[in-house]
């Protein structure tokens, strides 16, 4: 398919994880794909891969997303799909009573504020068009409890579903569609380092999934492929749950 042929595309942690799946996605879609990441060479990489362009971005720096947007715009003519997904998950980032206030921080730096820049930033190019489709990656701790906590990391994904719903209300009249993607647990780099050292914990949590595995990005992907995409023209203001139906289980069949 090429659902997304010649549109301009801005994916922010990039380098790998979904970012990754999602760049190698678009390009297939026939996407015009921006690689922006805080890793120079696992982006770079990244960049020569799906034959797009790297942008060296430290989401957290107003001034960095700045310069990100302007140079899509510059290189390519447009903004038309902004997917703000650079996210962290430190080990140090537990339960309320373990989490100090330093990890805190940085974790709604990462998560939630960049994701307030990048909407800030993209929607101005959005607005001149006429026409935009943002995904801002939130999670499905963003709709329910866990009692193995990550606290800053959760009221950072309840932030972005928030946020996300108002922007795309305020401006669904402009053409401009905003998303929040829900994930459940993925297979990526960073679920692997958080549950290598307790498999207990890993297997904890994915007995609690339906489907009985973790996503792999790639699937997680094909969702944003197809917010991106007109197929999903009357879809905004959203929380799509890619979660394999952990958040719709009371019992999970064994």
């Amino acid at each position: 398919m090429q659902r997304l042929h010649n549109r301009v595309a801005v994916i922010t942690g990039a380098a790998g994880g979904i970012g990754l799946a999602t760049a190698r996605r678009f390009a297939e879609e026939g996407a015009k794909v921006v690689c922006a990441d805080v890793d120079e060479e696992a982006g770079t990489k990244a960049a020569s891969e799906v034959g797009g362009l790297f942008v060296k971005v430290d989401v957290t720096s107003e001034e960095d997303v700045v310069r990100m947007f302007q140079t899509a715009f510059d290189t390519y003519g447009s903004v038309d799909i902004a997917f703000n997904n650079a996210g962290i998950s430190p080990p140090d980032d537990d339960s309320i009573l373990e989490t100090g206030i330093d990890a805190w921080r940085r974790v709604q730096e990462v998560n939630l504020t960049s994701v307030y820049l990048c909407c800030k930033h993209a929607i101005p190019y959005m607005r001149r068009q006429g026409k935009g489709s943002i995904i801002n990656t939130a999670s499905f701790v963003a709709v329910m409890g866990s009692a193995t906590s990550q606290i800053s990391y959760t009221a950072s994904k309840g932030g972005v579903l928030a946020m996300s719903r108002e922007l795309g209300v305020q401006f669904a009249r402009e053409g401009i569609r905003v998303n929040a993607l829900c994930p459940g647990p993925v297979n990526t780099p960073l679920l692997r380092e958080l549950f290598a050292k307790d498999p207990e914990r890993a297997a904890r949590r994915l007995v609690h999934v339906p489907v009985g595995r973790f996503a792999e990005a790639s699937e997680i992907a094909a969702a944003v492929a197809f917010l991106a995409s007109d197929d999903a023209s009357f879809i905004t203001g959203s929380e799509f749950l890619v979660d394999g139906g952990i958040s719709s289980a009371y019992v999970t069949p064994l």
